[in-house]
């Protein structure tokens, strides 16, 4: 289908990641908080951001396995109503109970199942919804967006929810939830092509190890740069939310405006990106070493300064930096596998972004014990890695090469060109 007939349907699929994002990032801003409303520690407090992302590291595999034997919608509606019950569980057990922090972090078990099924399924999603290699390019930036858009809106929403109660960002989960549901129920169309035979499961086993023979070297180093992009933005984030509350007393809206200064220039960056790479391999490829060289040297100047204005400078750079990377990532991933496959190695990928997700706030709780330099320094050392990977294990042969290519892009290729001579 042609992207222009796509735009409730886009639109509905970009609500997923948007909402799913505001279920987790708007309670950075409350957790300083949570602390002391709970009486827990620094660790305890990271464990209810953490407990969700490894919790969705765990069940993504299955659900990318699961829409590419049942369908996407029929994972994904199911997802969106466990994530908005375990949002519940938090947000009434903080409610009614004095010592709800156990509690809340089942309610977080259940919300990190139901994100398992909801927005990793997405990237997959749009590469079924369209033909075209540079409609699905600008399709994945604008779902990069609104999951970057998400984090832009998290900390001030969170913040200014908090403000009436601290837990009322647990109580809107459902809501939002249930707002997305509700779009994907009447808007998103399942594409045609997605009703196909259903592999068994040996068999499916056996052309995912086949992928990685072939392909494992360039996913490795995507998975790696992903991971590594999360851990960037949560662990800034946290170490950003606790800084601004403890040493300048800065809460509420405020403290929400601030946090968003980062997220939008990584938002800003995210759209730009996927409306500008199209099909262009090669491009992706530079522009994915280029913004993680952007952010080794942003965090690399973070860590020379304890100045706030200069850190945020820094952060705001670095935030460009991650959102040229991103696009270019999930558009390698997208594009570079079969219809068949696409959900578990999509959701295998996203697995990997959690993993950074859930280890930015428990590493930068105990770096920022150490020193501000420690800190800076060690994720300036992990950005570098990633530029690394970027620069020389992503490595197309050119604007569509064929190790890149899906058999049925690939079968297209072959075609044109034959036809050329």
């Amino acid at each position: 289908m042609d992207a222009e007939k796509k735009n409730w349907d886009l639109a509905s699929v970009a609500s997923i990641p948007l909402i799913m994002t505001l279920g987790n990032s708007m309670l950075i801003p409350t957790l300083p908080t949570i602390k002391k409303t709970l009486g827990v520690t620094s660790f305890q407090v990271s464990m209810i951001i953490t407990v969700y992302s490894i919790v969705a590291i765990l069940f993504i595999p299955l659900a990318g396995y699961l829409s590419d034997q049942y369908g996407r919608k029929k994972v994904i509606i199911p997802a969106l109503i466990i994530a908005a019950i375990g949002g519940l569980i938090s947000g009434l057990a903080a409610w009614w109970l004095t010592n709800s922090y156990w509690l809340i972090l089942v309610g977080r078990l259940f919300q990190g199942i139901g994100a398992a099924g909801a927005a990793p399924i997405v990237m997959p999603l749009v590469g079924d919804m369209f033909n075209s290699d540079e409609d699905v390019s600008t399709g994945l930036g604008l779902i990069e967006t609104a999951n970057t858009f998400g984090k832009v809106l998290s900390p001030i929403v969170g913040a200014a929810l908090a403000m009436v109660v601290w837990y009322l960002p647990f109580l809107t989960i459902p809501v939002f939830c249930m707002i997305s549901l509700l779009m994907v129920l009447f808007f998103v169309k399942t594409p045609s092509k997605q009703d196909q035979k259903k592999q068994p499961f040996s068999l499916f086993i056996r052309s995912i190890r086949n992928i990685f023979a072939q392909k494992g070297r360039w996913l490795y180093a995507i998975f790696a740069v992903g991971g590594i992009a999360m851990f960037v933005v949560f662990g800034s984030l946290f170490y950003l939310s606790s800084l601004l509350e403890d040493r300048y007393g800065l809460e509420g809206v405020i403290k929400g405006l601030i946090l968003a200064i980062p997220l939008l220039a990584l938002c800003i960056a995210s759209y730009a990106t996927g409306k500008s790479i199209g099909s262009n391999k090669m491009l992706m490829k530079w522009i994915s070493f280029g913004g993680c060289l952007l952010v080794t040297v942003a965090i690399s100047f973070a860590a020379m300064f304890t100045n706030i204005y200069y850190l945020l400078a820094a952060l705001f750079v670095g935030g460009i930096g991650i959102g040229l990377c991103l696009p270019c990532l999930d558009t390698f991933i997208t594009e570079g596998i079969s219809k068949q496959e696409r959900g578990t190695i999509s959701s295998l990928y996203s697995s990997m972004r959690f993993i950074g997700v859930s280890a930015g706030p428990p590493v930068v709780s105990i770096l920022e014990a150490i020193s501000h330099r420690v800190l800076f320094f060690t994720i300036s050392g992990v950005c570098a890695v990633a530029a690394v990977l970027a620069l020389f294990v992503i490595k197309p042969l050119s604007n569509t090469p064929e190790e890149l290519l899906s058999p049925e892009r690939l079968h297209k290729v072959m075609v044109r060109r034959k036809s050329r001579s």
